[in-house]
């Protein structure tokens, strides 16, 4: 019960530092349109105008239906993208490798016959679902720090966290770079697409995978 109190604290205290945040800076955000700004299009949805707050942003479509755009700061947006699109692409990972049999070891005796879809239910019971929320929103407290600087001008670019352990982009030109990043923000999209599909899936077969 501590542990869940503690769970429910630090995830409160993380959305409310980023709302709080969320609605001191983005009031730049409503500045005026100009009139070719409003007659621009949406490459992706034509029957739309252009979100001109997304343009510059590697991987923009000019998709934004909603507007979230105009109300909320695009770095905020991208960050959140970014974070859900990299959870989407472990987690797919994760899910399918479980029901392909992949297993920790020593195995559990508790875990024996679970499937990625029972496996909730059962680690909610055991309590290990309790401490893997109150890591993932420390993280998330401490996270949020390099988040809100960035909002508030310290330069750094949404999503980045200067973790490239292996070295993709040493050495590399801005256009590479920039290729890199669409890259990993086109696998985001994907992988929330797929993690969704993927859930929904096996949910409905409750067979192995393929989920067919």
């Amino acid at each position: 019960m501590l542990i869940f109190l503690i769970c429910q604290f630090l995830n409160f205290l993380g959305c409310l530092i980023f709302f709080l945040s969320f609605f001191a800076l983005s009031l730049h955000i409503f500045a005026a349109k100009s009139l070719t700004a409003l007659n621009e299009k949406s490459p992706a949805l034509p029957f739309l105008p252009y979100p001109e707050n997304c343009k510059g942003y590697v991987g923009d479509v000019g998709f934004d239906p909603f507007r979230f755009s105009d109300f909320a700061p695009v770095d905020f947006l991208r960050e959140a993208e970014l974070k859900h699109g990299r959870i989407c692409m472990l987690a797919w990972t994760g899910f399918v490798a479980v029901d392909m049999g992949a297993k920790i070891y020593p195995f559990p005796e508790a875990y024996e016959g679970l499937t990625s879809v029972t496996a909730h239910d059962a680690l909610v019971q055991q309590g290990a679902m309790g401490q893997l929320f109150l890591w993932i929103s420390l993280t998330e407290v401490i996270s949020s720090v390099a988040v809100i600087q960035m909002l508030e001008g310290s330069g750094r670019k949404p999503g980045d966290f200067g973790l490239d352990p292996i070295g993709f982009l040493k050495g590399k030109s801005e256009e590479e770079i920039a290729e890199m990043e669409l890259k990993e923000i086109t696998h985001c999209r994907l992988a929330m697409f797929a993690f969704s599909g993927v859930v929904t899936q096996a949910v409905l077969t409750q067979g192995p995978f393929p989920y067919v």
